[in-house]
């Protein structure tokens, strides 16, 4: 008897491999100290240079609390990735900036997502990812659409 495929199923299996292949090349790279919360606000400060960003603009961001990413502030400028600054129009607040430490592993992570997802899309013709990112959309949506109802 041939087993059913479901839509979880394999999208689980290839988040896990997926995660599996980037922490191995994470490692190969020397970037397995860079935690993924940590390099998806590296991510904002960095789409962000130029504009005045707060702890309450992460909290926000990724729907974390203010302990949480306090914690997660804390550990970042110990480990020289961003530093906080005064802003001049109100004494109470630290902007959070990039330093040369953190916009490096920042790139450096850019770089290495950029050579997985070629790799892992190699030999898919374009038609087919954008078909493959419409249904995503879809199911994201069904998903969204039918998050709290409990009748199955």
């Amino acid at each position: 008897m041939k087993k059913k495929r479901t839509v979880g199923h394999s999208v689980r299996t290839l988040d896990n491999m997926m995660f599996r292949s980037f922490a191995s090349c994470v490692r190969e790279h020397g970037l397995d100290e860079l935690t993924t919360m940590h390099g998806w606000i590296l991510g904002f400060l960095s789409c962000n240079e130029g504009r005045d960003i707060f702890q309450k603009d992460i909290e926000s961001e990724f729907q974390i609390g203010r302990s949480t990413v306090t914690n997660i502030v804390k550990l970042m400028e110990k480990k020289g990735y961003i530093r906080r600054e005064a802003v001049p129009y109100d004494a109470r607040l630290k902007k959070l900036v990039l330093t040369d430490t953190g916009r490096a592993l920042h790139e450096a992570t850019i770089q290495l997502i950029d050579e997985l997802e070629g790799k892992t899309t190699a030999g898919i013709e374009k038609e087919d990812l954008e078909t493959f990112f419409t249904v995503i959309e879809k199911l994201k949506e069904n998903v969204k659409t039918n998050l709290g109802e409990t009748t199955c």
